[in-house]
Protein backbone atom coordinates (compact mmCIF):
# COMPACT_ATOMS: atom_id res chain seq x y z
CA UNK A 1 0.00 0.00 0.00
CA UNK A 2 1.16 3.43 -0.78
CA UNK A 3 2.92 5.90 1.80
CA UNK A 4 2.86 9.44 1.39
CA UNK A 5 5.96 11.33 2.21
CA UNK A 6 8.47 13.72 1.43
CA UNK A 7 11.87 13.95 1.43
CA UNK A 8 13.27 17.44 1.95
CA UNK A 9 16.85 19.10 2.87
CA UNK A 10 16.82 22.22 5.40
CA UNK A 11 19.20 24.61 6.86
CA UNK A 12 19.96 24.06 10.54
CA UNK A 13 17.73 27.02 11.25
CA UNK A 14 14.85 25.62 9.92
CA UNK A 15 14.43 26.97 6.33
CA UNK A 16 13.63 24.55 2.92
CA UNK A 17 14.57 27.53 0.47
CA UNK A 18 15.52 31.11 0.19
CA UNK A 19 13.83 34.64 -0.39
CA UNK A 20 12.82 36.04 -4.05
CA UNK A 21 12.41 32.66 -5.83
CA UNK A 22 11.63 32.60 -9.13
CA UNK A 23 11.88 31.04 -12.04
CA UNK A 24 15.37 32.66 -12.54
CA UNK A 25 16.65 32.09 -9.28
CA UNK A 26 15.22 28.19 -8.12
CA UNK A 27 15.08 28.14 -4.27
CA UNK A 28 15.64 31.49 -3.54
CA UNK A 29 19.46 30.71 -4.68
CA UNK A 30 20.77 28.89 -1.68
CA UNK A 31 20.27 25.34 -3.16
CA UNK A 32 24.27 25.27 -2.95
CA UNK A 33 24.07 25.24 0.80
CA UNK A 34 21.32 23.16 1.67
CA UNK A 35 21.87 20.44 -0.63
CA UNK A 36 25.74 20.45 -0.57
CA UNK A 37 25.70 16.90 0.25
CA UNK A 38 23.37 15.50 -2.64
CA UNK A 39 25.38 17.58 -5.58
CA UNK A 40 28.68 15.79 -4.26
CA UNK A 41 26.71 12.30 -5.03
CA UNK A 42 26.65 10.52 -8.49
CA UNK A 43 23.43 9.48 -7.57
CA UNK A 44 21.96 12.89 -7.93
CA UNK A 45 23.05 13.84 -11.10
CA UNK A 46 22.20 10.50 -12.27
CA UNK A 47 18.37 10.93 -11.46
CA UNK A 48 18.47 14.31 -12.67
CA UNK A 49 20.17 13.03 -16.28
CA UNK A 50 23.61 14.96 -16.06
CA UNK A 51 26.95 13.55 -15.68
CA UNK A 52 28.48 14.87 -12.82
CA UNK A 53 29.44 13.88 -8.60
CA UNK A 54 32.24 12.94 -6.90
CA UNK A 55 31.24 9.65 -5.39
CA UNK A 56 28.63 7.04 -5.56
CA UNK A 57 29.20 7.18 -1.25
CA UNK A 58 26.70 5.97 1.23
CA UNK A 59 24.68 8.97 0.62
CA UNK A 60 23.92 7.96 -2.76
CA UNK A 61 21.99 5.03 -2.06
CA UNK A 62 19.81 7.00 -0.12
CA UNK A 63 19.17 8.81 -2.55
CA UNK A 64 18.57 6.08 -5.41
CA UNK A 65 16.28 4.65 -2.39
CA UNK A 66 13.60 7.58 -2.64
CA UNK A 67 13.56 7.17 -6.23
CA UNK A 68 12.89 3.42 -6.28
CA UNK A 69 10.08 3.63 -3.94
CA UNK A 70 8.26 6.64 -5.30
CA UNK A 71 5.55 6.10 -7.64
CA UNK A 72 4.19 9.11 -8.28
CA UNK A 73 4.53 12.87 -7.30
CA UNK A 74 2.63 15.79 -6.28
CA UNK A 75 4.04 19.57 -6.35
CA UNK A 76 2.72 23.09 -6.17
CA UNK A 77 2.92 25.21 -9.16
CA UNK A 78 5.40 28.02 -7.91
CA UNK A 79 7.67 24.85 -7.97
CA UNK A 80 6.93 23.74 -10.85
CA UNK A 81 7.08 27.18 -12.54
CA UNK A 82 11.37 27.07 -11.33
CA UNK A 83 11.72 23.58 -13.10
CA UNK A 84 9.66 23.43 -16.05
CA UNK A 85 12.34 25.46 -18.17
CA UNK A 86 15.60 23.84 -16.46
CA UNK A 87 14.34 19.98 -15.94
CA UNK A 88 15.33 17.36 -18.50
CA UNK A 89 12.81 15.71 -20.64
CA UNK A 90 11.46 12.73 -18.60
CA UNK A 91 12.66 14.02 -15.32
CA UNK A 92 10.35 12.21 -12.84
CA UNK A 93 10.02 8.69 -14.77
CA UNK A 94 6.18 9.04 -13.29
CA UNK A 95 3.26 10.97 -13.44
CA UNK A 96 3.07 14.27 -11.89
CA UNK A 97 0.64 16.28 -9.80
CA UNK A 98 0.99 19.59 -10.26
CA UNK A 99 -1.89 22.16 -7.71
CA UNK A 100 -2.62 24.87 -9.46
CA UNK A 101 -5.99 27.13 -10.28
CA UNK A 102 -4.55 27.66 -13.69
CA UNK A 103 -6.17 24.97 -16.43
CA UNK A 104 -3.49 23.44 -18.71
CA UNK A 105 -3.72 20.17 -20.28
CA UNK A 106 -1.31 16.97 -19.40
CA UNK A 107 2.04 17.74 -20.35
CA UNK A 108 3.32 14.52 -21.71
CA UNK A 109 6.82 13.92 -21.99
CA UNK A 110 9.14 11.29 -23.96
CA UNK A 111 8.97 8.65 -22.17
CA UNK A 112 7.32 7.89 -19.10
CA UNK A 113 6.89 11.71 -17.13
CA UNK A 114 3.40 13.39 -18.06
CA UNK A 115 2.42 16.30 -15.86
CA UNK A 116 -1.16 16.94 -14.63
CA UNK A 117 -2.28 20.45 -13.53
CA UNK A 118 -4.90 19.60 -10.75
CA UNK A 119 -7.64 22.88 -9.79
CA UNK A 120 -9.91 21.28 -7.07
CA UNK A 121 -7.29 20.70 -4.20
CA UNK A 122 -4.91 18.03 -2.13
CA UNK A 123 -7.87 15.27 -1.86
CA UNK A 124 -8.09 15.35 -5.55
CA UNK A 125 -4.46 15.40 -6.10
CA UNK A 126 -3.75 12.29 -4.01
CA UNK A 127 -6.45 10.33 -5.29
CA UNK A 128 -5.06 10.92 -9.05
CA UNK A 129 -1.44 9.95 -7.63
CA UNK A 130 -2.65 7.09 -5.77
CA UNK A 131 -4.34 5.65 -9.08
CA UNK A 132 -0.72 6.02 -10.94
CA UNK A 133 1.13 4.54 -8.12
CA UNK A 134 0.35 1.42 -8.98
CA UNK A 135 1.37 0.53 -4.60
CA UNK A 136 4.34 2.44 -5.06
CA UNK A 137 4.77 5.78 -2.61
CA UNK A 138 3.82 9.28 -3.29
CA UNK A 139 6.10 11.93 -2.91
CA UNK A 140 5.07 15.23 -1.88
CA UNK A 141 7.88 16.99 -3.61
CA UNK A 142 7.56 20.51 -2.35
CA UNK A 143 7.41 23.12 -1.84
CA UNK A 144 7.27 24.00 1.73
CA UNK A 145 3.51 25.07 1.26
CA UNK A 146 2.50 22.16 -0.70
CA UNK A 147 3.98 20.00 2.13
CA UNK A 148 2.48 22.16 4.97
CA UNK A 149 -1.12 21.39 3.01
CA UNK A 150 -0.44 17.94 3.05
CA UNK A 151 0.59 17.79 6.49
CA UNK A 152 -1.87 19.50 8.30
CA UNK A 153 -4.12 17.74 6.55
CA UNK A 154 -3.12 14.77 8.03
CA UNK A 155 -2.11 13.17 5.31
CA UNK A 156 1.11 12.19 5.72
CA UNK A 157 2.76 9.22 6.78
CA UNK A 158 6.86 9.68 6.90
CA UNK A 159 9.02 12.33 6.33
CA UNK A 160 12.76 12.14 5.66
CA UNK A 161 14.68 15.29 6.07
CA UNK A 162 18.58 16.28 5.67
CA UNK A 163 19.62 18.82 7.52
CA UNK A 164 22.53 21.07 6.55
CA UNK A 165 25.18 22.24 8.80
CA UNK A 166 24.17 26.21 7.88
CA UNK A 167 22.03 28.93 9.11
CA UNK A 168 20.11 30.99 6.60
CA UNK A 169 18.81 33.27 8.99
CA UNK A 170 15.65 34.27 6.08
CA UNK A 171 13.38 32.37 3.78
CA UNK A 172 10.90 30.02 3.85
CA UNK A 173 10.74 27.54 6.38
CA UNK A 174 9.50 24.16 6.14
CA UNK A 175 7.63 23.43 8.99
CA UNK A 176 5.91 27.02 9.35
CA UNK A 177 2.20 27.36 10.50
CA UNK A 178 2.05 23.20 11.40
CA UNK A 179 -0.67 22.12 13.63
CA UNK A 180 1.50 20.23 16.67
CA UNK A 181 -1.78 18.52 17.90
CA UNK A 182 -2.36 16.12 14.26
CA UNK A 183 0.53 13.12 14.61
CA UNK A 184 2.11 11.42 16.73
CA UNK A 185 6.08 11.46 15.95
CA UNK A 186 8.54 9.05 16.18
CA UNK A 187 11.94 8.93 15.23
CA UNK A 188 12.73 5.86 12.93
CA UNK A 189 16.55 6.75 11.68
CA UNK A 190 19.08 8.91 12.26
CA UNK A 191 21.85 9.07 9.73
CA UNK A 192 25.21 10.65 10.32
CA UNK A 193 27.11 12.30 7.16
CA UNK A 194 30.00 14.57 6.83
CA UNK A 195 27.60 17.37 4.87
CA UNK A 196 24.07 16.81 6.50
CA UNK A 197 22.47 14.72 8.87
CA UNK A 198 19.73 12.43 7.76
CA UNK A 199 16.71 12.16 9.77
CA UNK A 200 13.38 9.87 8.87
CA UNK A 201 10.34 9.95 11.16
CA UNK A 202 7.44 8.20 11.20
CA UNK A 203 3.69 9.79 11.46
CA UNK A 204 0.88 8.31 13.10
CA UNK A 205 -2.36 10.71 13.18
CA UNK A 206 -3.58 11.30 16.56
CA UNK A 207 -6.91 9.41 16.93
CA UNK A 208 -8.75 12.65 18.81
CA UNK A 209 -7.68 14.77 15.87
Amino acid sequence: MSKIIFDSGISLDGFFAGDNRSPVNPMGGVSGEIHKWMFKEKAFWKHIKIEGGEEYGPDSKLIDDVFSRTGSYIMGKRMFEEGEAAWAENLYEADVYVLTHEKREPWVQKGTTTFYFINDGIESALEKARQSAKGKDIRIQGGANTIQQFLNAGLVDEFFIHIAPVFLKSGIRLFDGIDKDVYDIDIVEVIPSILTTHLRYKLTKKLTH
